[in-house]
């Protein structure tokens, strides 16, 4: 999977889902240019913000609060020097493989716990990995996503909490034993309680046209239901991108996990039964009903009958060379 950018406007709707508080431990595995890094570290240290009380916590929010891995070499230094200027004094950012385990320089890292608070990123979409990363995990293949879900479940705490982008093809696949193992997985060792369905075209600006969606879970599982929020209805595009004002009736409801024309839950037995597809399908989507009468729709035909008649008369008057 080639190096994208996941859309500032997303990240800062993930950060205020997972609401990472001062003395917490925030974790990328795969953390690019460190976008979700600085967010979080904006969310928590924000202007007015009451959770800082202490010069202490400004020191731990700074030293002791972001960590991350990243491969790319020339993404690396980028990642490091854009959290310096977010004012993350500390930024323990390793270079290196998450999935296959390979190390280029850990000296920052060296510190990192085994397991974090909060988690947040967005794993390469349509990416493939070799044996050499797959042998890492129980569940092998080599879809670059769901590895890195497995590493994601297993590197929260215990009442841990992450906020991940997957594309669809994760959620509804249901032939691949990997996938099932992993989505099983995720609802039997995670509260996996919000689901957004984003709009096609969403990472259009991020250089991937695929559709995705937002994942939230809590370790400490098992999921009893699933909160889907719709937001594939709006239109998007590069000079129209999603921005954070239409995830405000998304934010609105989810304490409350309320239905509306655009949210509603999914039990367990349900997904359970349809073999872990995981798809957002809104019961509440209108269709379109047409209201039109007979006499309008057979007014209708015999409109669009007579421009067809125009036309062929058209054609066949150029096929002759022109009007006579």
């Amino acid at each position: 999977g080639g190096q994208f950018f996941t859309p500032r406007e997303i990240i800062r709707a993930m950060v205020r889902i997972v609401d990472p508080k001062v003395g917490e431990t925030v974790y990328d595995p795969g953390c690019g240019t460190g976008g979700f890094l600085a967010q979080a570290y904006e969310h928590t240290a924000g202007a007015g913000n009451a959770k800082i009380t202490s010069a202490e916590q400004l020191e731990t929010l700074k030293r002791r609060t972001f960590y991350g891995r990243e491969k790319d070499n020339a993404i690396y230094p980028i990642a490091l020097a854009n959290l310096v200027l977010h004012n993350i004094d500390e930024p323990h950012i390793l270079h290196g493989n998450t999935l296959t385990g390979q190390v280029t320089y850990e000296g920052l890292f060296a510190d990192a716990p085994a397991l974090f608070d909060v988690i947040l990123m967005n794993p390469p979409f349509g990416g493939k990995e070799g044996k050499e990363a797959q042998t890492r995990f129980a569940y092998k293949t080599g879809a670059t996503q769901v590895l890195f879900l497995q590493h994601v479940i297993d590197s929260l705490k215990p009442g841990g909490r992450c906020g991940i982008v997957l594309d669809e093809g994760v959620l509804f696949r249901t032939n691949e034993t990997a996938f099932v193992q992993t989505k099983r997985k995720l609802l039997d060792e995670c509260d996996l309680f919000c689901i957004v369905s984003l709009p096609p075209g969403t990472f259009v600006n991020a250089g991937a046209g695929v559709k995705a969606n937002l994942l939230f879970f809590t370790r400490g599982g098992p999921t009893e239901r699933i909160w889907y929020y719709d937001l594939s209805h709006v239109k998007v595009g590069k000079k129209t991108p999603l921005t954070l004002a239409h995830f405000e009736e998304c934010l609105r409801l989810l304490p409350e996990r309320a239905n509306s024309e655009r949210s509603w839950v999914v039990e367990r037995k349900d997904i359970d039964a349809k073999g872990y597809d995981l798809k957002a399908v809104n019961p509440n989507a209108r269709s379109q009903e047409d209201r039109r009468t007979p006499e309008e729709l057979l007014d209708l035909i015999e409109a669009k009958g007579r421009e067809v008649t125009e036309a062929v008369a058209a054609l066949r008057t150029l096929r002759r060379g022109g009007p006579p």
